[in-house]
């Protein structure tokens, strides 16, 4: 969508007719959808699916990121007046048709319900053809989404960014928990573990189920570059899920988290590694644990935005016109 076309436009999430394209909708104003795509539940002819799980009824300690995707999704109405940097002049909101599909519906008075909720909503979308990158909500959500994965694509190479491990042994499989997700996606068979990393801990793990990790401290100090190219070594060409996070940033760049932790990855560092991956085999991913309670200047949910449009770009990467 042109400029000239955009003048005297508003609320392109509903209004816009083209799926592909930049948006130059006024950030400060209109009807708020990720990255001003289309909000639409017609899958047809459409690429990557962005959706959203604004559940938080798992958290150890501090709620909030049940308003995740509604602050991720305002802050990204910043981001898609110009390609994004960094990728050598690839757009991927002008070269594939991106959608917001919304939230999954779900029951927030009856939790024991909503892991078989996420799994369907994302089963769904998977069979339509597209992948998706999802907003969280805390970090559980994770674990269903893995399921409806591995239903299509076999045990994943699993890319986690990360200040904890979420490797805490929980072998009640019914029981819902941020902090034993990971556990579980393993036990369950979910996770290729010798072809999956951890990325940015810097909490105790008793055992970390064979699964290799890169901590905060060999991040700072061997640098971005070392730290994507051992993450492209390890995880290789198998189909890759990626889930960030939030709080693998040190809490000065996203202090909007349930359970901050210092001496994380600076944003840059951040950035850096993500585009370096690029050219990964990944099939979907999800940004998590972005609590705006927690943060009065909107700076995590800014953060968890532009991971999100990361996260894209890597999705549609290898589909791009060479």
């Amino acid at each position: 969508m042109a400029l000239e076309d955009a003048k005297g436009q508003s609320d392109l999430a509903f209004t816009r007719n083209d799926r592909r394209g930049l948006a130059y909708e006024n950030a400060f104003g209109g009807a708020v959808s990720f990255l001003r795509r289309c909000y639409t539940k017609d899958l047809t002819g459409v690429d990557l699916v962005v959706t959203g799980v604004p559940f938080d009824q798992a958290v150890t300690h501090r709620p909030g990121t049940r308003f995740g995707p509604r602050a991720i999704r305002e802050a990204s109405a910043l981001q898609p007046y110009d390609p994004p940097y960094g990728w050598d002049g690839f757009d991927p909101l002008s070269e594939f048709a991106i959608v917001d599909y919304g939230d999954v519906p779900f029951d927030y008075a009856h939790v024991p319900g909503v892991p078989a909720a996420v799994q369907a909503h994302i089963a769904g979308i998977l069979a339509a053809g597209p992948g998706t990158v999802t907003l969280g909500g805390d970090h559980f959500i994770t674990l269903p989404i893995l399921r409806a994965y591995a239903e299509k694509f076999g045990p994943l190479s699993v890319i986690q960014f990360d200040a904890h491990s979420d490797l805490w042994a929980d072998d009640d499989m019914e029981r819902i928990d941020h902090g034993t997700f990971m556990y579980k996606a393993v036990k369950l068979g979910l996770v290729d573990v010798t072809r999956s990393v951890q990325v940015g801990i810097r909490t105790e793990c008793d055992d970390y189920l064979g699964m290799p990790y890169i901590d905060a401290r060999s991040c700072h100090e061997q640098g971005a570059a070392h730290v994507a190219a051992r993450v492209k070594e390890i995880v290789g060409d198998h189909p890759a899920y990626l889930t960030f996070d939030i709080d693998a940033l040190d809490p000065a760049f996203a202090p909007g988290t349930g359970t901050p932790v210092w001496g994380g990855l600076a944003s840059w560092q951040a950035a850096a590694i993500l585009r370096d991956l690029a050219g990964i085999n990944m099939v979907g991913g999800d940004v998590v644990e972005v609590s705006p309670p927690y943060d009065t200047t909107g700076a995590t949910a800014i953060a968890g935005a532009h991971v999100a449009m990361e996260l894209c770009c890597l999705a549609l990467w290898n589909k791009r016109k060479k």
